[in-house]
C-alpha cells in the first residue's frame, strides 16, 4: 500500500485512553487531483482542530484506502465532523470519490509499538 496524504506513516501513540476515527473507503477513478489535494487540506485542517493526536493513511493500488485519526475526546470528533469545509469535502467524497466507505470510531484503552533503530537496526518497544 501507499500512502496517499503528507501524514507520518506511523502515528506516535498518544496517552490512553483516546479515541480513533477507523476510515476504510474503496476510491473511483474520478478527479484524482481533486481528490488528492483534498485530502491534503483534511490532513492540515485536522491538525488545527483542537483534541486531534495524529494520523495514519494508506491506499492500495486497488483503491481500498484506510485512514485512522486519533483524538482525545469524543466531544473533539463530533466538533471535526461539523466543520464546515469538513462537511464539504463529505459531501464531495459521496458523490464522486467514493464508491463505498465505512466510518467507525472505537476507544482505544491501549496501544503497544515496536520500531527498529535507524542507527542500530535493533528493535525498540515503546
Amino acid at each position: 500500500m501507499s500512502t496517499s496524504n503528507p501524514a507520518p506513516p506511523l502515528a506516535l501513540p498518544p496517552a490512553s485512553p483516546h479515541w480513533a476515527v477507523i476510515f476504510t473507503s474503496q476510491r473511483t477513478q474520478v478527479d484524482e487531483p481533486g481528490y488528492a489535494q483534498a485530502a491534503g487540506e483534511m490532513m492540515r485542517l485536522a491538525q488545527l482542530q483542537p483534541g486531534f493526536l495524529g494520523a495514519e493513511s494508506a491506499r492500495g493500488s486497488d483503491g481500498l484506502g484506510i485512514t485512522v485519526s486519533y483524538w482525545r475526546s469524543e466531544e473533539a470528533i463530533r466538533a471535526w465532523k461539523g466543520v464546515a469545509d469538513h462537511l464539504a469535502v463529505q459531501r464531495m467524497g459521496r458523490e464522486r470519490w467514493y464508491s463505498a466507505y465505512t466510518l467507525r470510531v472505537a476507544r482505544v484503552e491501549r496501544s503497544y509499538t515496536l520500531e527498529t533503530s535507524p542507527r542500530t537496526g535493533l528493535e525498540e518497544g515503546r
